[in-house]
C-alpha cells in the first residue's frame, strides 16, 4: 500500500482544501494518506470545526476517517491554537523538539508532501 503524509504548513483555507481533498482521494483509492497540521495551519482547526465554515464538511469527513494524524505541539502552543485542537480531540505531536518529525515518517516508509 502506498503511504503518504501531507504536512500542511500554510494557514490559507484555499490551500488546505487541497490537503483534505487529496487525503480523502488517497483513502478512496486504497492508499494511506495522513494529515499533519504544522505552522499556521494549526489555526484552521477552530474555524473548520464550526458548522458554517466552507471546509467543515470536508474536515469532518477527513477527521471521521482518521486521516488527521495530529497537530504540531509547538506551533499550536505558540499560535494560541491549543484550545480548538484539544476540543476536537486532535493529538498534539512533538517528537522532534515539540514538532512532528518527518524523519520518523520516512523511516516507516511514508512519502512526504508539503503544502
Amino acid at each position: 500500500m502506498e503511504k503518504t503524509v501531507l504536512f500542511a504548513f500554510r494557514g490559507d483555507p484555499l490551500c488546505f482544501i487541497h490537503v483534505l481533498l487529496n487525503a480523502l482521494d488517497m483513502k478512496q483509492r486504497g492508499q494511506e494518506g495522513l494529515i499533519v497540521l504544522e505552522g499556521e495551519s494549526v489555526k484552521l482547526v477552530g474555524p473548520m470545526s464550526e458548522s458554517g465554515h466552507f471546509l467543515n464538511a470536508l474536515y469532518q469527513k477527513a477527521k471521521d476517517a482518521g486521516l488527521i494524524y495530529g497537530a504540531c505541539k509547538a506551533c499550536a502552543t505558540k499560535l494560541d491554537a491549543l484550545g480548538p485542537i484539544e476540543d476536537e480531540g486532535i493529538p498534539l505531536v512533538g517528537d522532534m523538539a515539540n514538532h512532528p518529525s518527518m524523519g520518523a515518517f520516512i523511516e516507516k516508509g511514508y512519502k512526504i508532501i508539503t503544502f
